[in-house]
């Protein structure tokens, strides 16, 4: 066993998980319907995989490796344990012909990650750990990892993660996709998943790291596909639009040297136009359905921040409009703080800031996009002290070095 051999048998590892970790859980969870068992099985055989591929080498297909020795995993738990009623002879059965059937692993359908996603949105499932499970189960992320995005504590998210693994298998909740009377109770929640398995990605890539690059990948991917299998819904195209507007400018979000740039800021030559037309003509075949949603208003704000960067003279009052029309949809800490901005911006930074004067202090004690905000807009009305303190908290909350350095500077320069 060599050092490149354990490199080599690690990076393939690590390219196993990012790129087929939700896919190989959902084809041994479709079995079993134990979420938990089969992430149990999976990380059995990636610490496998570890042991054996310094020596052995890569196989041709690792993630047919590593579902047929999770599957044989999960039939020894199945052999040892006491229960033997006809139904776990019938599953034993089943495992066992299909570990060489689809053992290729990687070719399986993709559509496997989406039906995992509503197995996760089922209404017996806790409402507020549907997205989270998405997370865990479909990419493979950790509580501590997903609890910012949710705003809660990873041992609290936890405890919901492991209840709604157990509510599935307790209640024996079919991996299907749902009938067409159903779909619109689990759409929304699969698109929430979707979107923050992008916000996760965008936000702890800070702009670098590609292999975490790869989530957000993922999201625009599965979105994609699900715009395919429910061509007559405009949400979905909503949340496509959304999320290649923001993708579109992932490359200008960093300078040469790695600083954050704010999007007013940013070199429009190092936006990617394909995928800017791209999320128009989506955003605009989803308004053609004449049914507005929150994921549409979303885009449509992203557009017309686009549009001024690239000239376009969008009235400032429009966009406090989409605001208006996202919160009346689904009101978030996140869509008002957008409110406040775009009000600054229409009206002057003293507006912004009455706005943000209205939040509850329970609400932006740590919310770093507020802070942010404040400081931008203290800074304007000329009160350099505040402004300093609110740069300092919204420093204090960001977990991304580059931008903790934007925030340092901006507050320097008071």
């Amino acid at each position: 066993m060599t050092d490149s051999g354990v490199q080599e048998a690690r990076a393939a590892a690590e390219k196993a998980a990012r790129q087929s970790y939700g896919r190989l859980v959902a084809i041994l969870s479709a079995r079993t319907r134990d979420i938990a068992a089969s992430e149990d099985a999976l990380a059995d055989a990636f610490a496998r995989a570890l042991e054996r591929w310094p020596a052995d080498g890569v196989p041709d297909r690792p993630e047919a490796w590593l579902l047929s020795v999770a599957r044989n995993r999960t039939l020894d738990a199945w052999r040892h344990s006491r229960v033997q009623d006809d139904a776990a002879q019938t599953l034993l059965l089943l495992l066992a012909d299909e570990v060489g059937a689809d053992a290729t692993g990687g070719d399986a359908v993709p559509d496997e990650r989406l039906r995992l996603l509503f197995v996760c949105a089922h209404p017996a499932i806790d409402a507020a750990a549907r997205a989270p499970l998405m997370l865990q189960t479909v990419l493979g992320l950790d509580a501590t990892r997903m609890a910012g995005a949710f705003l809660i504590a990873p041992a609290t998210l936890g405890q919901r993660l492991v209840r709604a693994k157990a509510r599935i298998r307790a209640a024996g909740i079919p991996f299907e996709f749902p009938r067409a009377g159903d779909l619109p109770q689990r759409l929304q929640d699969v698109l929430d998943g979707i979107y923050a398995a992008y916000g996760t990605g965008w936000d702890e890539v800070d702009g670098a790291d590609a292999t975490q690059r790869g989530l957000t990948a993922e999201a625009i991917d599965l979105c994609r596909i699900l715009c395919g299998l429910m061509p007559g819904e405009p949400e979905p195209l909503g949340l496509l639009a959304l999320m290649l507007f923001c993708e579109s400018r992932a490359a200008a979000r960093r300078s040469d040297t790695g600083a954050y740039v704010p999007l007013d800021e940013q070199e429009i030559l190092h936006w990617n136009a394909h995928m800017r037309e791209e999320a128009e003509h989506a955003l605009q075949h989803a308004a053609d359905m004449n049914a507005v949603g929150a994921y549409q208003l979303e885009a449509a704000i992203q557009s017309a921040h686009c549009a001024r960067r690239l000239g376009a003279q969008v009235p400032p009052q429009a966009v406090v409009a989409l605001y208006d029309g996202l919160i009346a949809l689904r009101p978030s800490i996140g869509a008002r703080v957008g409110r406040a901005c775009a009000l600054a911006t229409a009206h002057g930074p003293a507006e912004g800031l009455s706005a943000l004067d209205t939040f509850a202090p329970d609400e932006i004690a740590n919310y770093q996009p507020y802070w942010a905000a404040r400081a931008h807009l203290l800074a304007r009305t000329g009160d350099p002290v505040a402004a300093r303190q609110a740069y300092a908290r919204a420093a204090g909350l960001s977990t991304s070095p580059a931008v903790r350095a934007h925030l340092a500077f901006a507050s320097s320069r008071l």
